[in-house]
């Protein structure tokens, strides 16, 4: 079997179905079975959704884990190169589709799968709100992200709106750091491997999720700014009346959204929405 994760054997495989890689849509191959097999390890033995599957370098170690692997691949120009390596495999699925577009309630309708893949940057915000906001949600999210994204991921503080919505829905762990050097052509970056492992509820205990996780990117749209002067203009609130209500809930309203903690935020929230006479 041919295994693109040596790099001689994905140098033909492209080749031979004359693949030339895009940049604009983060195509930066594993080239390292060792780590592949890492990757691999680390998704477990249960049903997996992979996100983008290029030409099958993850897929095929899944596939040797795991009772199920759906892959996912946007680019059709690397269809039949992932068919070439997954040929023979009954357990693999291959889906030309867009990962945001792609019906996954339907594939999973019990959820606990494993998500799996190398993920683009320019992907990231848009995927785990995607995957996590409702149910059914997966068991466990296991992906190859900038090393700078998972730094992210697993702050102590909730630093972005991505790290917000991770942190609701998940723990995030860095189980390892992969140099650029692993990847071809490589990355300008360091990636790692972040597993993600879904919480039975969400740690912010709201009624409106979805109008939480909209506050929260209202407020990171003046991230540089004082949340309270921020709070007051969302909100509609004086500000004398906003310092009042964050200082109740002890969270200063000279702080910036970057600092908070998550508690803090669900905090935040609450004195800005909840309903008269709570």
């Amino acid at each position: 079997m041919i295994d693109p994760a040596r790099a001689p054997e994905l140098e033909r495989l492209l080749r031979r179905h004359r693949i030339t890689l895009k940049h604009r849509l983060g195509q930066n191959f594993l080239i390292d079975p060792v780590l592949r097999d890492a990757i691999a390890d680390a998704a477990g033995r249960d049903e997996v959704l992979e996100v983008g599957a290029g030409v099958g370098t993850l897929t095929i170690a899944l596939a040797a884990r795991s009772p199920r692997v759906v892959a996912v691949e946007f680019d059709r120009d690397l269809i039949p190169a992932l068919r070439e390596i997954t040929g023979g495999l009954a357990n693999v699925e291959i889906h030309q589709a867009d990962i945001l577009r792609f019906d996954v309630a339907a594939t999973f309708p019990r959820g606990g799968e494993v998500v799996a893949g190398n993920i683009p940057y320019n992907l990231t915000g848009a995927l785990i709100p995607r995957l996590l906001e409702r149910a059914p949600r997966p068991k466990r999210l296991s992906l190859v992200v900038q090393k700078e994204v998972a730094e992210r991921w697993t702050a102590t503080t909730a630093a972005s709106l991505a790290t917000i919505a991770v942190r609701v829905f998940a723990e995030a762990k860095t189980l390892l750091t992969i140099p650029a050097s692993a990847f071809t052509p490589p990355p300008k970056v360091d990636s790692a491997l972040v597993t993600l492992d879904v919480r039975p509820k969400p740690a912010v205990d709201v009624a409106d999720m979805n109008a939480f996780l909209r506050f929260v990117e209202a407020v990171f749209q003046f991230r540089r700014k004082q949340l309270g002067g921020t709070v007051a203009r969302i909100s509609g609130t004086s500000g004398a009346e906003t310092a009042k209500r964050l200082a109740e809930v002890g969270v200063e309203a000279s702080a910036r959204p970057q600092t908070l903690s998550l508690t803090e935020w669900e905090a935040v929230y609450r004195a800005f929405n909840s309903p008269p006479g709570r």
